[in-house]
């Protein structure tokens, strides 16, 4: 599992939201030091006088000399001016005292400042009441109630710190994607290329270094499809050009004498073979579109072309037919494959061709296979094989141009399909699998 992301958008953004998570702690940490810790010390502060205030009250009392009744109403006054009470243990476990909170922070400030070993905490409910015993008042603990100590005010400050970082990572990401969009499309009129489409020039936008990348690449797309037109039109100027003199040498031939009919023979079978090479370069120039495609049955289409097979061929061709659901192709050149497939198997097999049809429910892809029961092809050769103008019998290298698994490769991929080769279980030679996404 990879944690670092690949595509350019998710780096952008894992980029912004890192630096954002560093600026925000470092921003939470700062406003902590030098914000929210001097208020605190000086709460701490604030509480630490009065404490004293109470300790010397308390020692004051003990060094004069009035009567309990006076005592009492001084330190009740004393009381509600400050707003601390002094409560012996029993009576703070009644008011609470249990269900507080130890404030270590808070704890070693006030020992700092009242020079004394003391104990913080805070109990939380409608109002915030701290909990306070010093060692120089041994047996009480003394109460203030603070209605400004209001803990939850410290989390607005984390809120708006997630808001501003949540909503700077939102704008990083439709920032990014619109910085990546032309890269989207650049993807995508390159896979067109792949298939052999040629798709319109694209619209040069976006940062300076896009735009340039895009012309370059409108430029390119022109000089490959004007290759291709004049690959196609030089094939095609060729193929037309040579037919001529073939027909005539031909006719030529037919009018020889009947006494060299033997020769008369081998030149016509020449010419067919030759009519045969031309038309396979045809064949592969041929450009065939998407736009061309309709949905169409492969069962239909194999019924079709083993209907239409030569007499004069000698094996002997078993079809098993499985349920598909239609597929956007091109009649003729599916047709155009499965015609080379079967002549490659009445060509390199012995008797028997099998062809099968299937649907892959899970990858949603329609497929039919051609077996034969010849000598196969070995798998070291099979990439070397799809290549043009490539044989795998070097004895018959004179029958054929090498086209037909070219051909077959070109037009599927054409078709966003892929072509497998390997060996029939069933009749032991070459097994051609052909699959076609739905």
């Amino acid at each position: 599992m990879r944690l670092f992301p690949r595509s350019a958008f998710a780096r952008t953004v894992a980029l912004i939201a890192v630096l954002l998570l560093i600026n925000q702690l470092v921003s939470y940490v700062m406003v902590g030091l030098y914000v929210v810790k001097p208020s605190m010390q000086q709460v701490s502060s604030v509480v630490a006088r009065q404490v004293q205030g109470i300790l010397a009250l308390d020692q004051w009392l003990s060094e004069v000399e009035l009567d309990a009744e006076h005592q009492q109403r001084l330190v009740e006054r004393y009381t509600q001016a400050t707003g601390i009470r002094g409560v012996n243990v029993e009576d703070a476990l009644d008011q609470g005292l249990a269900n507080t909170t130890t404030y270590n922070f808070l704890s070693a400030q006030l020992s700092d400042l009242l020079q004394a070993n003391t104990e913080v905490r805070i109990s939380q409910g409608d109002v915030y009441r701290v909990w306070l015993r010093t060692e120089n008042l041994p047996g009480y603990w003394l109460t203030l109630e603070l209605d400004s100590f209001d803990e939850a005010r410290f989390s607005p400050l984390l809120f708006y710190l997630v808001l501003i970082g949540g909503l700077s990572v939102l704008g990083g990401m439709v920032f990014t994607n619109w910085q990546n969009r032309p890269l989207k499309s650049l993807e995508a009129a390159a896979k067109q290329i792949g298939s052999g489409e040629y798709p319109d020039a694209l619209a040069e936008r976006g940062s300076t270094e896009v735009i340039a990348v895009t012309r370059a690449f409108n430029q390119m797309s022109q000089g490959v499809k004007q290759l291709e037109q004049d690959r196609a039109l030089l094939m095609a100027g060729i193929s037309h050009d040579l037919r001529t003199p073939l027909t005539r040498i031909r006719l030529a031939t037919e009018m020889m004498p009947p006494a060299e009919d033997y020769l008369a023979e081998g030149i016509i079978s020449d010419i067919d073979d030759m009519n045969s090479i031309i038309d396979q370069f045809i064949d592969y120039v041929r450009s065939d579109t998407s736009a061309d495609n309709e949905q169409q049955n492969l069962n239909y289409l194999v019924e079709d072309v083993v209907a239409h097979v030569p007499d004069s061929w000698h094996s002997k061709i078993e079809v098993i037919y499985n349920d598909m659901p239609n597929v956007p192709v091109r009649e003729i050149s599916i047709k155009r494959v499965l015609l080379n497939l079967l002549e490659n198997a009445e060509r390199y097999g012995h008797h028997k061709v099998l062809i099968e049809t299937g649907y892959d429910t899970e990858r949603r892809m329609a497929w039919f296979k051609v077996c034969d029961d010849g000598p196969g092809i070995p798998a070291a050769e099979v990439e070397h094989l799809m290549q043009p103008f490539t044989q795998g019998d070097k004895a018959r290298a004179m029958k054929g141009s090498g086209l037909g698994l070219a051909i077959i490769k070109r037009i599927i991929e054409r078709h966003h399909g892929r072509v497998l080769l390997g060996q029939s279980e069933r009749l032991g030679g070459l097994c051609v699998r052909v699959e076609l996404p739905v």
